[in-house]
């Protein structure tokens, strides 16, 4: 078994992609609305062509996935649920949680705790709780 979490956003999502793309250093795969094969008696709705239908990136042995909703379908986050990022060292929490906190907000500053080397939290500019650790 194995559980990944899918973030959903609102017309933004190619910009948070691209956003986690570089925190992380990795390469998404994206499909877009307008890539998807044609599906009688469904088209994207008009405005949203270019949303993302579904992306991924890969974090070790995990995978976060992402997707646009259409308009008008209830989106966001907070409310008690954080992704979680266990790394094998220091250097590559302090790098991707620098960069995961610009435009966000810290919740726990990087630092030694009982249960680990080094461990933050934050909420990033798109609202998304994370908490990176060794």
């Amino acid at each position: 078994m194995k559980v990944s979490p899918y973030l959903q956003f609102t017309g933004n999502c190619a910009e948070a992609v691209a956003f986690y793309e570089k925190a992380f250093g990795v390469k998404a795969e994206i499909v877009r609305y307008k890539d998807a094969p044609p599906s009688e008696g469904y088209s994207p709705p008009p405005g949203t062509e270019d949303f993302i239908m579904h992306a991924s990136i890969t974090l070790g042995d995990g995978v976060i996935m992402f997707c646009d909703v259409p308009p008008g379908v209830p989106c966001g986050f907070g409310g008690g649920v954080a992704v979680t990022v266990t790394m094998d060292n220091v250097d590559q929490v302090k790098s991707c949680f620098n960069a995961l906190k610009e435009g966000g907000e810290v919740g726990m500053e990087l630092q030694e705790t009982f249960w680990s080397k080094c461990f933050g939290s934050l909420d990033d500019k798109f609202g998304v709780s994370w908490m990176l650790s060794v």
